[in-house]
Order: structure tokens, then C-alpha cells, then sequence
């Protein structure tokens, strides 16, 4: 084992009996937050709902770790230190951590896989289960107990809608980034916002309660003070943070707000539809059920503007057999960890076997 750039972030091992309880850390990394939590190896499978509160050893949160938005060095710093601190906090050594899976968002393609694995074989023991996985699967596991079969949609900073068969199949839409058009996404719905402003602004478009709104938010006195305040800090997250200013000018009825937000939900929905279509998860009639499981600030319940509620009734009239999931004691980090509780569970099981 080696200790990376980060160096001293494992120091606390040296002090640290190794003990012989196996753990399980599990991790998910965004745009916004990167949390790692850590949970007993020897856990009881659970039969149905998982237990209450769910057993969690210890939980470490930290920044962005999406090398899109910070780079490869910045965002494996990130993830070092995080699973250093969940470890620390468990009191245990990575010596005896049996599985890790990292969920990661921007982990796009088998080589972005591969070159985090081989990275991770050099901080961990050689006996270590490593999966690496986007932010998606770990969503999904959230809201199955860790099992990959049905579709996923994520809507907070960025947007991904991904859908797994339960033969190992998979597709996804959207996660290509704001440049590349994840408009149902927060930082889409905030960045159509702020146009709208400068729009109307310049007379191109209708006057919004977005303008008095936002500028009111972010503590501007004119519509030109937004280009400075939008180019000093092009942060994904720091335009996404606008959203709930945009849900609440829609409902108090105004529509430019409310045709932002309309169009997306049918980005959205057409996201889950295009992945469940591909992977024909409804089987032949289109009439089969599937979870979806709606994870992310954009899909959270509001008081009248509820987007989940509207994608999921876009979707069922294509599809009837959705069957909505809003994880609500499960975090996606918890869902990354079971998913590598499993696999570790069935790849023991088959070493007993022989």
C-alpha cells in the first residue's frame, strides 16, 4: 500500500490496532459533495426494508471529486481523504476493509473505470474488492438495496437517467454536461433562468418575476451587475443553487418560470423513457413494472411546483408499470456501499462453495 499524493492522511493508521472486523466503504462523489460512509463486512443481509437506523460504522463528507469540474489530481486528493476520514472515524485500518465502490460522477467510460481501479490497487490491499462505478448505480442501489435492476434519474447540479438489466445490461441518457445540454438539470433550469432575466432586460423577451427575484437573491441592483456576478465564478454548482428562486416565482404564477420548469420535465422524462425504451425494461407491451429511483435536489417534493411528481406522470402515460422511488433513509453513498456488499457477500459465498 501506498499513500498517495495526500500523504498524511493515513498517518492515523500507525496508531490504529488493525483489528479483525471486516468493513465496507462505500462512496459517492458529485459536482456538489463527495460522502464516504463505512459499514460492517459481517452485516445480516437484510429481508425486505432495511433496518432503521441503518447500521452506518461512520460517514465523512468532503468536496467536489468530478475530475470534469476540478481535474484528476484535485478530485483523487478528494476521494483519498474522505475514505481516510471515514476510516479513521470507524477506527479501522485498510487493512481490513474487504470491498470498496466508488460512485463517481464523470466516470463516463470503461477507461475512466479501469484507470480509477488501477489507481485504488495502490492504495489498498491486494485481497480488496474494487468497483468503480458513476454516481448513477449508486442512486439506483440506494433505492433497491443495493441490486442493479430498473432505471435511476438524477437531477441536482447535473442530470443522468440510467437503467440496468437484471443480465447486466445497461444505457444511459443525458450526464453530458451542461455544455452539451442537461437542461432538466439545476445548473439548466438556473442558467435558462438567468437568460430570461437578460432577455427581458434587453427587450427580447417577457418581463419574469425572475428578474426582482434573483436579483434580490444574490443581492444585485440591476440585470447588467449579472454578467459579472455569472463569469466571476462559472461554478456548475453555484448557478444551480438559483433553482428553488425559479420554483418559487412559478408558483407564484409566473410563467416564463413555469415554461422553464415544464420543459424540464419533459427533458427528464424523455431522458427515463429513451433508457427504459433502449433496454426494453417494460418488456414487449410496454406494460411491465420497473422502479424509477428520483434522487437530487431538482426532484424534491415543493409545495405546489413538484417536478418528481410531474416527470413520473410524463412517464407513466408512456409507460404504466413505473413505480416511483424517493429514497428517503437510504443515501446514495449507502447504496454504493451495499452494492459492494453484495458482490462481496456472493463472491464469498462461491469461494465456501468450493
Amino acid at each position: 500500500m501506498k499513500r498517495c499524493r495526500n500523504g498524511e492522511v493515513w498517518d492515523f493508521e500507525s496508531e490504529m490496532p488493525e483489528g479483525d472486523r471486516g468493513v465496507i466503504l462505500g462512496l459517492d462523489g458529485g459536482t456538489a459533495s463527495t460522502v464516504c460512509i463505512c459499514m460492517a463486512a459481517g452485516m445480516p443481509a437484510p429481508s425486505g426494508l432495511l433496518p432503521e437506523p441503518f447500521p452506518v460504522l461512520a460517514r465523512a463528507i468532503a468536496g467536489c471529486s468530478n475530475h470534469n469540474s476540478v481535474g484528476e489530481t484535485a478530485a483523487r486528493e478528494t476521494i483519498e481523504r474522505v475514505m481516510a476520514q471515514a476510516l479513521l472515524k470507524a477506527r479501522a485500518t485498510r487493512s481490513i476493509v474487504q470491498a470498496v465502490c466508488l460512485a463517481v460522477s464523470g466516470v463516463n467510460h470503461p477507461s475512466d473505470q479501469e484507470r480509477i481501479r488501477d489507481w485504488l490497487r495502490g492504495i489498498f490491499p491486494s485481497h480488496v474488492k474494487l468497483f468503480v462505478e458513476n454516481d448513477a448505480v449508486a442512486a439506483l442501489a440506494s433505492g433497491t438495496m443495493g441490486k442493479l435492476h430498473g432505471c435511476v434519474l438524477i437531477a441536482g447540479t447535473g442530470t443522468i437517467a440510467s437503467a440496468y438489466t437484471e443480465d447486466g445490461r445497461e444505457a444511459r441518457a443525458a450526464g453530458a454536461g451542461p455544455v452539451l445540454g442537461d437542461w432538466g438539470s439545476g445548473y439548466g433550469i438556473a442558467a435558462q433562468a438567468l437568460t430570461a432575466i437578460v432577455r427581458a432586460h434587453d427587450g427580447r423577451g417577457p418581463q419574469t418575476m425572475l428578474t426582482f427575484n434573483i436579483l434580490r437573491e444574490l443581492r444585485l441592483s440591476s440585470p447588467d451587475e449579472l454578467i459579472g456576478w455569472t463569469y466571476s465564478d462559472t461554478s456548475w454548482a453555484r448557478i444551480a443553487e438559483l433553482v428553488p428562486v425559479v420554483v418559487s416565482s412559478a408558483e407564484a404564477g409566473d410563467e416564463v418560470a413555469n415554461r422553464i420548469l415544464r420543459g424540464s420535465v419533459l427533458e427528464l422524462a424523455e431522458s427515463v423513457m429513451a433508457v427504459v425504451k433502449r433496454l426494453g425494461l417494460c418488456g414487449g407491451d410496454g406494460k411491465g413494472t420497473f422502479p424509477l429511483v428520483m434522487v437530487g435536489g431538482v426532484l424534491q417534493p415543493n409545495k405546489r411546483w413538484d417536478i418528481g411528481k410531474e416527470v413520473v406522470g410524463c412517464v407513466s402515460k408512456v409507460y404504466p408499470g413505473v413505480q416511483p422511488i424517493r429514497p428517503k433513509q437510504v443515501e446514495p453513498a449507502v447504496g454504493a456501499a451495499l452494492l459492494a456488499w453484495n458482490c462481496f457477500v456472493r463472491e464469498f459465498a462461491g469461494e465456501l462453495a468450493y
